[in-house]
């Protein structure tokens, strides 16, 4: 499937390496290299973690279509609406490569 449907419209890229950003997809090609504007990274602690999760702004940034593990619309309402300092959840592990 391409990603050409997804262009100008926010997405949340989880990488092979377990981080999950959330931005405007502005641009990807057939090895899936992806641009993203206004991207914020979204750290996700262990419920037994006493910090809060956390948001990190990035802004515009590329992802290796080698580093991307799955691409999906986010609903931006709902998005919106959750308090993401109170989510907790466990760690998704990295992709391992053979």
């Amino acid at each position: 499937m391409s990603l050409q449907a997804y262009v100008n419209k926010k997405v949340l890229v989880l990488t092979s390496d377990s981080r999950t950003l959330v931005g405007m997809l502005l641009s990807c090609d057939q090895m899936t290299n992806l641009v993203l504007s206004q991207t914020i990274e979204r750290i996700i602690r262990e419920p037994d973690d006493a910090e809060p999760s956390s948001e990190v702004a990035h802004g515009l940034y590329l992802i290796r279509g080698d580093n991307v593990a799955v691409v999906g619309l986010v609903d931006e309402q709902l998005d919106e609406d959750i308090n993401w300092s109170e989510v907790k959840g466990s760690v998704i592990g990295g992709v391992k490569h053979s």
